[in-house]
């Protein structure tokens, strides 16, 4: 962690979702979606929160924008450089309201998240009049700044979504949460929607402009390659906590926890000789409703001991800003993608 304070500082977050059951909906158990995970976000920097569906990463993100309400934890954020950090977890929607124009969201799927009775004018218009920031020609002409700087036409602001390619209406996506001049955008796997090309051309888009506006981004997917490629520091989940924490170079060059090796191990690789050495992880992975005891990932590891089962691995450093999970991380001699030759 740097000096200064981060734009960004997750602590402990937890998000338990209740069951209930029967007539008087009873709470019988929790969805331990989140259960206790932390990492920072410098001003200008990409994070990427990286795991298989349903560990929790999707929450991460929602709790951080105030759609979720965290179980426990805190969340600090530093809305301008001359403000205090302020606990979002600690506030109210009503007292959330002033900060959430410093931290947008870019949501997954981009036939969804557009209303379709609006016209992309409106669309792009409405967090400007929402939040008294423009209004008439100073308005229009921001509207039309946002059209431009994501690669569309002017003519293109009168049309409704449905008019629109799936690339073209993720680009509206980004524009819209570009218009508020954020200092955080949480990017909620921006891409898994879109072709590969198209993939390649918002990821392009996401860098340029984050160079041109200095935005910091929650890059969140699954995909290791897109990860590689725009973040400087990657968070690896597992049902639902901080497995591996790392900057990116070392966690690709030398991962510290199996099940980080595993995931690279399945990339595709340039090394013919290799082809034949994924690790297949065995078993499903863990329930967050009732997960093992000690380590949730033992059942499924090459390397678990009898330690595993007992006692859950703290999160510690075991190098310069990097942290792992595991009992045995020090001992362990995993490939990374640099010896497996991911084409990544």
């Amino acid at each position: 962690m740097s000096q200064s304070s981060p734009l960004l500082e997750v602590k402990d977050l937890k998000k338990h979702f209740p069951i209930q059951r029967g007539v008087f909906r009873k709470v019988v158990g929790h969805v331990k979606a989140v259960d206790g995970i932390s990492f920072t976000i410098e001003p200008g920097e990409t994070v990427g929160l990286v795991g298989e569906s349903g560990c929790g990463k999707t929450t991460v993100g929602r709790m951080i924008m105030g759609a979720y309400r965290p179980t426990n934890g805190e969340i600090w954020f530093k809305p301008e450089d001359d403000v205090e950090r302020i606990n979002l977890a600690a506030l109210t929607p009503s007292e959330m309201k002033p900060y959430r124009r410093y931290a947008q969201m870019i949501f997954q799927d981009p036939f969804a998240s557009l209303d379709p009775r609006m016209t992309v004018r409106e669309i792009l218009a409405e967090p400007l009049v929402v939040n008294k920031l423009a209004k008439g020609a100073e308005l229009e002409g921001r509207v039309r700044e946002l059209i431009e700087m994501v690669g569309l036409k002017i003519q293109h602001l009168n049309r409704y979504p449905h008019a629109f390619s799936g690339g073209q209406r993720q680009r509206i996506s980004v524009a819209r949460a570009m218009a508020l001049f954020p200092r955080l955008l949480v990017a909620d796997e921006p891409t898994s929607a879109l072709d590969v090309s198209v993939q390649a051309q918002i990821v392009n888009l996401a860098l340029e402009i984050q160079q041109r506006m200095g935005i910091a981004y929650l890059f969140i997917s699954h995909d290791l390659g897109l990860v590689r490629h725009f973040s400087k520091k990657i968070v690896l989940m597992y049902v639902g906590r901080v497995v591996e924490y790392a900057p990116a170079e070392n966690l690709f060059g030398r991962p510290r926890h199996p099940y980080t090796e595993a995931l690279m191990s399945n990339v595709p690789s340039t090394k013919p000789e290799l082809m034949g050495r994924k690790i297949i992880l065995k078993g499903d992975p863990a329930d967050p409703i009732n997960p093992p005891p000690g380590c949730p990932f033992h059942p499924r590891c090459l390397y678990a001991q009898k330690l595993c089962s007992e006692d859950y691995p703290p999160l510690r450093e075991i190098g310069p800003q990097h942290f792992v999970a595991c009992h045995f991380a020090e001992s362990l001699d995993l490939r990374g993608c640099d010896a497996l030759g991911c084409v990544i």
